[in-house]
């Protein structure tokens, strides 16, 4: 049994409550205070996204035009697993770490998130798509944003909360210039701490970093992926239930993800007493797997597949891709690999829906974009921000078929996710209240204790 989480106390009468004063002089400045801070972070944020969709755009290029380098890629995961057990130890928990900062409810001046996790994953990152590993970039562009914002803290001798909120804009920022979605990663930032609870106090902060992250980005010369979804039908009975029933497929894909990768690395762990081992082991499963199959069939499943991705709203494509996808990422992450979850997800997502179409009566590019946005939703546990990214991304006609989506993948992903540090603010439904407080990595050894 989960123990009693800690004490949340209630929210006092406003007659008791402190620091009353709302009119808008006292407001401006606490904005004018946040203003040149969020402008810093979202410089920093921006910058590194740079740095970082350059260099897997280089590192793809190289790995598609010199496919045999698929072959290393036991080395290169060797590289990077002894890469962070002699240096970056301290950082290995890469997102995670992040949430858990935020969480923090020790008032300690001297936190901070080492600077060195900043060029460490950026240098695994690189490695792991070079040779071929199947990850994303959003937990790198997290990393690098939330790290080097948090390098601030300390000398401008910010308290527990003001170092909150500049965690929260690190990962707004770089969420939202690694894939040109602002208002996303505004609300990304502050839904992604804890399950059905949003932290509104760090908005505005939050909205003018990300917003100067993408910003930044693009003023580097670097542009986003434009997708197209090329026809929304009117809203309609039908129309709603197939949305309905994607949304739970959706939900489902999201959980069957999150639960194969961290039980992948659990039984690496179990199994792999050395850490740098772990992803060399991984190395070879998916390079074995890549020229056992054939690299003509294989090599779209690697590296981002940002390619594949914008053919689902475009052909028809064939419908096992979506489990490929989710076998290879799987592999690769759950071995100790470095990168993100979400564009992967965005694969899994996008193919998933181009297969639906074969079975519910909706336009195969809606279908692509509600997979895209929805298997991403239930993973992360944000579907507001996911929804957001939905109109940013495919305009609002395709808002509500998204928005539906992304809701009911939410609620079917359970409480399951690909931050473990996240906690259950909300239960998703009225049947699981009691872990209410509990985070998910706890939740998730509960689950495991009981099935022994």
């Amino acid at each position: 049994m989960l123990k009693t989480p800690p004490h949340t106390p209630e929210t006092p009468e406003p007659s008791k409550a402190s620091g009353t004063t709302f009119g808008p002089l006292p407001l401006l400045f606490y904005l004018l205070q946040w203003l040149p801070i969020a402008a810093v972070v979202g410089i920093f944020a921006g910058s590194a996204s740079a740095l970082l969709l350059v260099s897997l755009a280089k590192a793809t290029e190289i790995r598609e035009g010199h496919i045999w380098i698929v072959a290393l890629l036991p080395l290169a995961g060797l590289a990077v697993g002894v890469l962070y057990w002699y240096t970056g130890r301290s950082v290995e928990a890469g997102n995670n770490l992040i949430l858990e900062e935020v969480h923090a409810e020790v008032e300690n001046p001297d936190a901070v998130i080492p600077f060195r996790m900043t060029p460490l994953i950026l240098i695994g990152t690189f490695l792991t798509h070079l040779f071929g590993g199947s990850a994303g970039r959003e937990g790198t562009a997290i990393q690098t944003g939330a790290s080097l914002a948090d390098q601030l803290c300390r000398p401008l001798r910010m308290d527990r909360a003001q170092r909150r909120i500049v965690l929260m804009m690190g990962i707004s920022a770089g969420f939202a210039s690694v894939f040109g979605t602002p208002l996303a990663g505004t609300v990304f930032g502050l839904e992604v701490l804890a399950l059905g609870a949003l932290s509104y106090e760090a908005i505005a902060p939050c909205v003018i970093a990300a917003f100067i992250g993408e910003m930044v980005t693009r003023a580097w010369g670097v542009t986003h992926t434009v997708y197209i979804v090329e026809r929304v039908p009117n809203m309609s009975l039908r129309g709603l239930l197939s949305a309905i029933a994607a949304g739970v497929l959706f939900g489902l894909m999201a959980m069957t993800f999150t639960k194969l990768t961290h039980a992948i690395k659990r039984m690496a762990a179990r199994h792999i007493p050395w850490p740098p081992l772990r992803p060399f082991a991984g190395g070879v499963i998916v390079a074995a797997a890549v020229f056992a199959i054939g690299t003509d069939h294989t090599r779209r499943f690697l590296g981002l597949g940002v390619p594949e991705i914008v053919d689902a709203f475009h052909k028809i494509l064939p419908p096992y891709d979506f489990a490929a996808k989710t076998l290879f990422t799987s592999a690769t992450l759950g071995m100790g690999f470095k990168g993100g979850e979400v564009t992967p997800l965005f694969f899994i997502g996008a193919t998933m829906g181009n297969a639906l179409s074969h079975l519910l009566p909706l336009p195969p590019s809606l279908l692509a974009g509600m997979g895209f946005v929805a298997v991403f939703a239930g993973a992360a546990n944000t579907p507001i921000a996911s929804t957001l990214m939905a109109i940013e991304l495919f305009g609002a006609e395709a808002g509500a078929y998204a928005g539906i989506a992304c809701i009911l993948s939410y609620l079917f992903s359970g409480h399951s996710g690909i931050y473990t540090a996240q906690r259950i603010g909300r239960a998703k439904d009225l049947l699981n209240t009691g872990d209410e407080g509990f985070s998910l990595a706890q939740i998730a050894k509960e689950r495991e204790k009981a099935t022994k």
